[in-house]
């Protein structure tokens, strides 16, 4: 079975190289994101494995197609980068990594509420100029202050059992209740009253059409003066326009960010000698009260591993004939 990886990167392949020793599937690695203009290279090869940047739309997915691919296999949980119902007309099979490690993301997320709270990078960049002034460093104990986590899955559960070990009070929305947390003293509460009492929101939900800018201009309103927002989510939960009228109103604390709306083709990329285009993200970057990361909650040595591990016995279990339990539905 022949694989093409489009948008591949340096980072992953020594993880696919040790998963591929165990299955001995043919790889071929190409940089380039797929497009309607890229879709020709895999002409040839029976699977096209994707990354989050690529974009499957009609079009690519078409050629794909006519070029030899019937598997569309997904380095990745989301798959909103997917035209679904096209992959369907086209009897495309799809699969994905619909979990790898939770506790990645998870304490990335945790990482970047304390690094936003206790003010670390400007610490850091400080003393690097040997500024050892302490102030404008003020943060707050996290220890009593109520966390509300908008999604109860696997990382969302991680992140609320890390901040009930440093004394939180955590709540929590989700269309389905977890029991395990629930035991652990997390209290369930509609979206509106978690906005509204939370000292920290963090987002651990997929982007859907219902949760596209779930954080708005009136969710921002909502939110306690000086609370935390953290996102390891999707961009699109959040409204970017909208944070940014909030980070100048001062109505909250500050913002830690893995993901951005816009992100594709600016993440995963050196743009150092180049310059940045996205003026709202160069907004957003201004705030003294904001840390962005490149979408990199993911990325460990464990969860790497694990995304090859997975993404390769779903190929395989394509080459017998059979399903792996990780299609996705494209009705």
């Amino acid at each position: 079975m022949k694989i093409f990886f489009y948008d591949a990167h340096d980072f992953e392949r020594k993880a696919f190289d040790a998963a591929n020793s165990k299955q001995g599937l043919t790889i071929e690695w190409c940089s380039h994101r797929l497009t309607p203009q890229s879709a020709v290279l895999a002409r040839g090869f029976e699977v096209a494995c994707l990354f989050v940047e690529d974009r499957a739309d009609a079009e690519a997915l078409k050629i794909l197609k006519e070029g030899g691919v019937r598997l569309i296999a997904l380095r990745s949980a989301g798959f909103n980068h997917v035209d679904l119902k096209a992959a369907r007309e086209l009897g495309l099979r799809v699969v994905r990594v619909p979990e790898y490690s939770p506790y990645a993301v998870a304490e990335h997320a945790a990482s970047l509420l304390m690094a936003l709270n206790r003010k670390i990078p400007r610490a850091v960049a400080r003393v690097k100029d040997l500024n050892f002034s302490l102030e404008g460093l003020v943060g707050r104990d996290l220890h009593g202050q109520t966390v509300g986590v908008v999604g109860t899955g696997r990382i969302g559960r991680a992140f609320a059992r890390i901040m009930l070990g440093f004394g939180c009070k955590v709540i929590a929305y989700d269309q389905q209740v977890s029991i395990e947390l629930e035991a652990m003293g997390v209290t369930y509460c509609s979206l509106r009253d978690l906005i509204a009492a939370s000292d920290v929101l963090s987002l651990h939900i997929p982007l859907t059409p219902e949760t596209w800018h779930l954080i708005d201009a009136k969710a921002f309103a909502a939110m306690k003066p000086g609370a935390l927002l953290v996102n390891t989510g999707r961009g699109a939960l959040v409204e970017s326009v909208a944070l940014i009228e909030t980070l100048k109103s001062g109505r909250i604390g500050g913002a830690a960010l893995d993901v951005y709306e816009e992100e594709e083709g600016i993440f995963f990329h050196d743009l150092s000698g180049k310059g940045l285009k996205d003026d709202v993200l160069a907004r957003i970057l201004s705030f003294p009260n904001v840390i962005v990361t490149s979408h990199q909650a993911f990325l460990t040595l464990e969860a790497l591993s694990a995304i090859a591990e997975v993404t390769l016995s779903n190929v395989a279990a394509f080459a017998r004939g059979e399903r792996s339990g990780n299609e996705v539905e494209v009705s």
